[in-house]
């Protein structure tokens, strides 16, 4: 198998490419795949990052910095408010994706079965000759008129078949349909899927079915984050013959943003006021709705139910290849405008110095304010709790502070 690797940033490479897994590179949505004649393709990122694995070539497109794998699962993770600590990835920052998820997920998946399967209560709803739980009479009436048996009824069930032991299940089915994952590694995979043969599997395309971090499943929480993060991020199936096909993709410009929103409204709780993800506002007047324009910041803090800081967060900053700094700061202006707040703060994933940027015939400011993603998670946690201050002392100097909101 070939290992081909390239940048998010890059103009792409030329390569020789069988017809499959061109047809799969392209289907995956990683990259763009172009036929030059003889054999030959141009494959050129398109914005996201991953690995894509068939049977004779893996393809993967690291994100800008070279960030490693744990630093892209932490903030996955810490993106879907699941609470991801890096240390429960067993995975080298240099090591390949495909190798770092499967001996990472059988270690946790290990730890979790050590001690047996989880057991929980389902509610289980049958059509019964005899009374078991509760009648659900509704149902009786509207199914049954008039009669006694059989009773429709929903009782509880102690058993292994719960949403935590399924989701384990589903991921370490998907992960041993991975081809190239070491045979020792996908012998542990079997047997810990073994274990779970008493619990439904997931159908096909079926969404992963929601649990609630517990006392009583707490040594699942590692292993279910990671989980979670395979079946919505990967896929893997067999196709005809020995071919077989893999694929890990995400957006990157979707996880900074869904990362940043998430530690920043952590951060902003110790403050007075509530911060908003995804804030609709409108920017002009119009008789018609369909007229009228309107901006959307990624993120608003609220005092007494009005605006007072505005946040954007931008993965590509302008030492990005393509990317405009400039059309930020337009678009960041319109905010405040729109907003009528003072201050906006443009987050980016960068290295460099915070810039306050005064906008002449205004009163708005906008910050510019770098998030160096190579540094450790407890470090970037840690620059999100700068932002939250300096923003709310910002908010406090500007005067709208809680007492100038009554109520």
């Amino acid at each position: 198998m070939r290992h081909l690797v390239l940048d998010e940033l890059s103009g792409g490479m030329v390569e020789r490419l069988d017809a499959p897994s061109a047809a799969f590179l392209n289907a995956s949505g990683l990259a763009k795949a172009s036929p030059m004649g003889m054999g030959l393709y141009r494959i050129e990122p398109v914005g996201k990052v991953g690995s894509v694995r068939t049977s004779t070539v893996q393809l993967d497109v690291r994100p800008k910095d070279r960030l490693g794998l744990g630093r892209l699962l932490f903030l996955l993770s810490y993106a879907g408010e699941q609470g991801f600590r890096q240390d429960a990835v067993a995975a080298d920052e240099e090591r390949e994706l495909w190798s770092a998820l499967a001996e990472s997920l059988a270690q946790l998946a290990e730890r979790a079965l050590g001690r047996g399967v989880l057991q929980g209560y389902l509610t289980v709803e049958e059509s019964l000759r005899t009374v078991k739980g509760r009648i659900r009479i509704s149902d009786q009436i509207s199914r049954r008129p008039g009669m006694l048996v059989p009773l429709e009824v929903s009782y509880d069930e102690f058993t292994e078949d719960i949403a935590e032991n399924r989701i384990l299940r589903a991921a370490l089915e998907r992960m041993g349909q991975v081809p190239g994952v070491r045979p020792e590694v996908l012998g542990r995979l079997r047997q810990l899927k073994g274990k779970l043969d008493a619990v439904a599997r997931l159908p096909a395309g079926s969404p992963v079915p929601p649990w609630t971090p517990t006392r009583m499943n707490l040594r699942y929480h590692a292993v279910l984050r990671l989980a979670e993060l395979i079946l919505r991020n990967a896929s893997a199936e067999a196709g005809e013959g020995s071919h077989r096909t893999a694929s890990f993709v995400v957006d990157m410009a979707q996880v900074f943003e869904d990362f940043v929103g998430t530690a920043l409204r952590s951060a902003m709780a110790a403050y007075p006021g509530e911060l908003r993800l995804r804030y609709n506002a409108l920017l002009s007047e119009a008789v018609r709705d369909s007229d009228r324009l309107s901006v959307r910041p990624d993120a608003v803090h609220m005092l007494g139910g009005r605006p007072v800081v505005a946040y954007n967060a931008k993965y590509r900053a302008a030492s990005d290849a393509g990317a405009s700094l400039t059309a930020d700061h337009y678009q960041m202006l319109a905010h405040c405008t729109a907003l009528a707040v003072p201050t906006a703060w443009l987050v980016y994933a960068g290295k460099g110095e915070m810039k306050l940027r005064r906008i002449l015939n205004t009163d708005i400011d906008i910050v510019e304010f770098p998030l160096d993603l190579s540094r450790p998670p407890s470090d970037i946690l840690g620059s999100i709790q700068e932002l939250a201050r300096l923003s709310w002392g910002e908010v406090v100097r500007a005067g709208t502070t809680p007492a100038a909101f009554p109520g």
